[in-house]
């Protein structure tokens, strides 16, 4: 038995390497040259006395135990996060940095409205923001990547913690010129299945509005093209069909200077929930219940 343990960094350069799939990336990724994260990796290798990683010139392919050493290298690694954590958690609430992963259907209309306060009430955090599609953003907070998680809820989070921002209404934008002149609010019924476009996979918000429609024919027909919500509202003013909106896009000023007209969508649940999500039993909750209100107020 080896008296020797693998470090950290160690550890972080095989996450890096197994997430990214190339050395070039993974060091990159890691801020460090590719020989030094090659490096790191062979004495790891060296230290376990096994292969882990099988090299060729083009492909980067992990042994079956190297796959096994990675997973156990992800929950040894939040550990030592979870261990920095307790230390911060102990000083000053919402100081030092926090990274927090935000979708995209919520980072430009509702992070521009808040941050500003928050930079000026909150001098002493520094808030790394990284904005991912909802499935990411939740393999990011698992792994380490990401503290904490602002998303449209519901969604499969895994064993998470969480507290709630508000709710956000959904709307159905549509041309002006709509010959149909829809009611003062949308009923699910009424909206065409063959003209109703909406985000690519991975967006929670796409799964959000066929949920509210409540009616599978549209989750067949429904174009799944967009890659942002701009795009879509684009689209929409093109003449190219319908798309569905969230209430917080729109008093963002998402429809300022287009021909598009939103109306609300009738039905029981027709909201998705905004959240602040992260790993259960983090010794940082109340941090992270702090930021929750502090976005509230926003």
């Amino acid at each position: 038995m080896s008296t020797y343990l693998p470090t950290i960094k160690q550890l972080q350069y095989l996450v890096a390497l197994h997430e990214a799939g190339h050395f070039g990336r993974a060091a990159d990724a890691s801020f460090v040259s590719q020989s030094t994260l090659s490096a790191g990796i062979r004495e790891l290798e060296s230290l376990l006395g096994v292969t882990l990683v099988e090299r060729s010139r083009r492909v980067v392919r992990f042994t079956p135990l190297g796959n096994q050493v990675v997973a156990k290298a992800h929950r040894l690694l939040r550990e030592a996060e979870e261990l920095s954590e307790l230390v911060q958690a102990a000083g000053q609430p919402l100081s030092g940095e926090l990274r927090m992963s935000v979708i995209p259907t919520i980072a430009p209309f509702l992070l521009p409205r808040i941050l500003p306060r928050l930079r000026k009430e909150r001098p002493q955090l520094k808030l790394f923001l990284r904005e991912e599609t909802s499935d990411h953003a939740i393999e990011s907070l698992h792994h380490g990547r990401a503290d904490c998680v602002l998303l449209a809820l519901p969604f499969a989070t895994g064993e998470v913690a969480k507290a709630k921002i508000c709710d956000d209404e959904l709307y159905v934008a549509f041309p002006k010129d709509d010959p149909r002149d829809p009611p003062a609010e949308i009923p699910p019924a009424m909206i065409d299945e063959a003209r109703l476009m909406l985000l690519e996979d991975g967006h929670c918000l796409k799964e959000h509005a066929l949920a509210a429609c409540n009616r599978p024919e549209l989750r067949a027909s429904a174009t799944m093209i967009g890659t942002s919500l701009h795009t879509l509202v684009q689209m929409v003013d093109n003449g190219l069909g319908l798309t569905m909106l969230p209430k917080m896009a729109i008093d963002a000023g998402i429809l300022h200077e287009t021909n598009v007209v939103a109306r609300p969508l009738k039905g029981p649940k027709t909201s998705r929930e905004i959240a602040l999500v992260w790993r259960a039993n983090s010794p940082r909750e109340e941090e992270f219940r702090m930021l929750a209100e502090e976005l509230c107020a926003g």
